[in-house]
């Protein structure tokens, strides 16, 4: 029986505090919309991050290295070798330069072919030219795997241009960091404006509470109807946030679509999943629960039967 009636004060905190905001629907709606849109800013950057790490991941040719063997390798020991790197988890491909042709590639490159024919031998050893797997190709990754070729005994040397890749992921960084602190002062403003809001409510309705607890009310039963408000006010900013991220993103997939097209890439612009969606609902329903908290335990003592 007392779980039923608990359960059955909430039911009726829970509506009442709807029917509240739907009697201020202009206040409640102007609240809803700066919650939604001051949600909504972080995400969509946070989906552009997840965009661009997707690109940065996928690109070919990345951290390219070029394993430069030793002169007195043959034909069959650069083969045997060759194939056993294939197996790598790491190496996405694995192309064998011999000699000649390294030599006949310097010829066209260089335009000293008169000077490089007059050479009684060929200089140049097997070159192997690596390319990580996309999954492994993040610095830390490319680092490893070019320490572990240049252990071999095989190898005279790796060339390995990273500073590029290193520039791309440390911009990456930076750009994560930066989405994490504007989300943070982002979700500090949403518990400012329900704390603000659910403060005017309880002012409007100062006379209602202290008859209230006049009647011999708790304080938990005059703070339920306050908090689900909040817990209202965040549930349906995180909505209009996941609705506004969701038709930004479609305005901008096709002019995304097209320029990847003319880069010759078939890259598409991925919007908010099932489990981002979600969590930004989640972390929208915390914000206006803390906020409407928060704004309750401090104003609602004011109120007090005389």
């Amino acid at each position: 029986m007392r779980l039923k009636n608990y359960l059955l004060n909430h039911a009726y905190a829970l509506v009442y505090s709807l029917g509240q905001i739907s009697r201020t629907p202009l206040s409640s709606i102007m609240t809803v919309m700066v919650i939604g849109i001051t949600l909504a800013l972080p995400t969509v950057l946070y989906v552009a991050l997840k965009n661009a790490q997707q690109v940065a991941t996928g690109l070919d040719n990345v951290a390219q290295m070029s394993l430069f063997l030793k002169k007195d390798l043959r034909a069959q020991n650069v083969t045997d070798l060759a194939d056993r790197l294939r197996r790598h988890p790491h190496i996405a491909t694995l192309d064998v330069i011999t000699p000649d042709q390294g030599l006949e590639e310097f010829r066209h490159s260089s335009g000293l072919g008169d000077a490089l024919s007059a050479l009684d031998h060929n200089p140049l050893p097997f070159v192997l030219v690596i390319k990580p797997a996309a999954a492994h190709n993040d610095p830390a990754t490319v680092e490893r795997l070019h320490a572990e070729l240049q252990k071999l005994p095989e190898t005279d040397f790796v060339q390995l241009d990273m500073q590029w890749l290193q520039r791309l992921y440390a911009v990456l960084s930076i750009v994560q960091r930066g989405v994490l602190i504007l989300a943070g002062l982002l979700g500090l403003a949403v518990l400012l404006i329900v704390g603000n809001t659910i403060r005017l409510g309880i002012h409007s309705n100062r006379d209602e509470i202290t008859i209230t607890k006049l009647m011999g009310a708790t304080n938990a039963f005059v703070r339920r109807p306050f908090l689900y408000t909040g817990t209202w006010y965040g549930v349906l900013g995180g909505l209009l946030a996941w609705l506004f991220v969701s038709v930004a993103l479609r305005l901008l997939a096709e002019p995304v679509q097209q320029l990847s097209t003319l880069y010759g890439s078939h890259f598409e612009l991925n919007g908010l999943d099932i489990a981002s969606a979600l969590l930004l609902l989640l972390f929208a329903t915390l914000l206006g629960l803390s906020g409407s908290w928060l704004a309750v335990g401090r104003y609602l003592r004011a109120v007090e039967p005389r």
